[in-house]
């Protein structure tokens, strides 16, 4: 498994097992929010809102929460207004980093985010710098246990354009309009998904090789995921698995 998605795959167990689980049902309530407020409440005329949904749900936000975040998002109940805004920079090693952020003063979060970043020996770069090293995918983890073969049967013609073994998982990637279908058709043969979300991948990585440096990297990356403000954070840093286990203990 890279260290990409391995941090990636982390982050997904950290997430449904986190003790601060209100941190997390909260950013995905934003989510849903936003997703209605820019594409209306319809979730069959609204992709993103149905993949948002469909994320709170997999993390087990209650309905009547979900429901109440999305008439907020269409106007139907009183909230704070959100909005969408993404950061890019350099963590320590040369490594890529997008930071996804939904927010109502764009003025502090990206003071928070600037001295995040310098504090802990990275910079903050201009909007495009960074970004042109990744690609918006469609991402569905499956657990291992499915068998390849049975696995290719299934997503080829739903639109997955990859399949990765991930060690303890597969990863399908795909077009970001092919992630409904993809997750569709997994499920319609009862196939277990752990997670389907819409990601920033990278298309070129950053070697890092010992320790020292991939904790550098992962203290950095660990700031931004415990900021209320972050929804997504991505990076394009590959570290070996032995060493990435060693950085995290």
């Amino acid at each position: 498994m890279s260290g990409h998605s391995k941090w990636a795959t982390t982050k997904h167990q950290k997430g449904v097992k986190d003790k601060a689980r209100g941190k997390l049902f909260a950013k995905l309530i934003r989510q849903v929010e936003v997703a209605a407020r820019e594409g209306g409440g319809d979730m069959e005329a609204n992709a993103t809102l149905r993949t948002m949904f469909q994320k709170a749900r997999d993390s087990s936000v209650p309905m009547d929460t979900i429901e109440r975040a999305i008439k907020r998002g269409t106007g139907e109940l009183e909230g704070v207004r959100y909005e969408a805004v993404s950061y890019e920079g350099y963590a320590p090693s040369g490594v890529a980093v997008i930071v996804e952020c939904l927010t109502d003063n764009r003025n502090r979060t990206g003071a928070e985010i600037r001295a995040a970043f310098s504090h802990n020996g990275g910079s903050m770069a201009e909007p495009g710098a960074v970004s042109w090293q990744f690609e918006r995918k469609g991402v569905v983890t499956v657990p291992r246990s499915v068998s390849e073969d049975d696995l290719m049967a299934i997503v080829l013609d739903a639109g997955a354009e990859d399949l990765r073994d991930e060690g303890e998982m597969w990863m399908l990637v795909s077009d970001p309009s092919s992630l409904q279908p993809l997750r569709n058709a997994l499920e319609a043969a009862a196939i277990q998904i752990d997670s389907a979300e819409v990601q920033m991948l990278p298309t070129q990585t950053v070697p890092i090789t010992t320790e020292t440096a991939a904790k550098k990297v992962l203290r950095l990356l660990e700031l931004f995921e415990d900021h209320d403000d972050v929804q997504n954070v991505y990076a394009n840093f590959d570290i070996p698995d032995d060493v990435f286990e060693a950085a995290l203990a």
